[in-house]
């Protein structure tokens, strides 16, 4: 029982730190993914045409 207190503990902590390191690099993902969309929307009209 103390193992899967200690696993919980140790799991809640890495996904705080997760989330946090998260929050700095949104504004880079959707960039990213904006690119993405772009390039993906290019290469569909390029194969259609």
């Amino acid at each position: 029982m103390k193992y899967a207190r200690t696993l919980a503990a140790l799991s809640t902590i890495a996904l705080l730190s997760a989330m946090l390191a998260a929050c700095n690099t949104v504004k880079g993902v959707g960039t990213d993914l904006q690119k993405g969309a772009e390039a993906t929307s290019k290469a569909i009209d390029k194969a259609t045409d």
